[in-house]
């Protein structure tokens, strides 16, 4: 009984040295998106924080990186972490298209992406169907550094330390709002529109994202499925369906990361990850 509380105790004083690094760490990078200027490099330095604050954690607690879920795992976890958002988003987006909540082939972004492509007289399916493969494939590699900074945070290290505590469903619960609000600084500055609601469908959507994410990390024993998915997620939402989103009236309430229908799909599809891991028993 006595080790059990020590090894609590160690856990706990684990967690909270690793949060304290990483609000202080953050800080800076959030200053410089929300009060110089958003740029990609500060985004990256602010993506790289988690897995900064995971490395000096373990080096205080006299722990080596190599304890991290290094570890590739199963192709079919990897398989599943980059399509399961492809799905999602696709569904989200095509559900917002049917009702009228916005149109698909914003022109506007057919004429930048011809310029990019050098195929300025191609049809728009062609030159939507190139631009989709590159960003899935060329612009989805060369996110992945800063998108493994957060995922070695989140994924490698903290749910890790999280479910030494607590059950898998409040692991995921926890996790995912500490990631939410991590975001919110930059969303408070830049998201525009409604604040409150912007960031309740964030939360929404990021916590429930947490669910499957969690739920691969553990059954594959590896961070990289939840990069995969991390790294699809913000592909396939930034870069592809709400550009190609022609805007109405509607179309702030119910499409991107901040409005309804992504975090409405992805919460019914955790809801079945949540359903299957407990009966895995993770």
């Amino acid at each position: 009984m006595e080790h059990q509380l020590s090894d609590h105790r160690s856990t706990i004083t684990t967690l909270l040295l690793f949060l304290v690094i990483l609000t202080l760490t953050s800080a800076a990078a959030h200053f410089a998106i929300v009060r110089l200027i958003p740029t990609s490099l500060y985004v990256g330095t602010l993506m790289m924080m988690p897995a900064l604050s995971a490395f000096l954690t373990l080096k205080l607690r006299g722990r080596n990186i190599s304890s991290l879920p290094w570890r590739w795992g199963g192709f079919a976890s990897h398989w599943a972490g980059y399509l399961i958002p492809v799905f999602y988003v696709a569904v989200a987006y095509g559900l917002a298209w049917f009702f009228g909540f916005g149109g698909f082939g914003n022109a506007e972004t057919l004429s930048e992406w011809r310029a990019q492509l050098g195929l300025s007289d191609a049809s728009a399916w062609i030159v939507i169907t190139l631009m989709v493969v590159l960003m899935a494939v060329v612009q989805f590699v060369k996110s992945l550094g800063t998108i493994a900074g957060e995922e070695i945070g989140w994924r490698g290290f903290l749910v890790w330390e999280l479910r030494k505590l607590m059950s898998f469903e409040a692991t995921c619960l926890v996790s995912g709002l500490l990631w939410a609000v991590w975001h919110y600084p930059v969303i408070i500055a830049y998201g525009g529109g409604n604040t409150l609601f912007q960031l309740a469908c964030f939360t929404l959507m990021i916590v429930a994202m947490s669910v499957i994410m969690t739920y691969y990390t553990f059954r594959s024993g590896s961070l990289w499925p939840a990069v995969m998915f991390h790294g699809a997620h913000n592909i396939y939402i930034q870069k592809i369906f709400t550009p190609l989103t022609i805007e109405t009236e509607l179309t702030e309430v119910w499409i991107d990361e901040y409005g309804l229908m992504v975090p409405l799909v992805v919460t019914a599809l955790a809801l079945i990850y949540w359903r299957k891991a407990k009966a895995e028993g993770l």
